[in-house]
């Protein structure tokens, strides 16, 4: 379930990360977190993140599919 939920799994950690980096360090990781906002700050359009983002999932969920064992 991780694997196919691995985009939701990546934007949680990047909110995790950048907390526990600003409270350690006082530096940030990401420009904003989570991570799709960092990469608007970038300066992708709204719909280039969501397309790439589709492509991430449906990539993702392939892998868990083919992982998955059967009876």
């Amino acid at each position: 379930m991780a694997i196919i939920g691995g985009l939701f799994v990546l934007e949680t950690m990047s909110v995790i990360i950048q907390v526990i980096s600003f409270k350690l360090t006082g530096k940030r990781v990401f420009r904003m977190a989570p991570i799709h906002h960092h990469f608007e700050k970038k300066g992708w359009t709204e719909s280039q993140v969501v397309v790439r983002f589709w492509i991430i999932a449906v990539m993702l969920a392939m892998v868990g599919l083919a992982t998955l064992k059967l009876r």
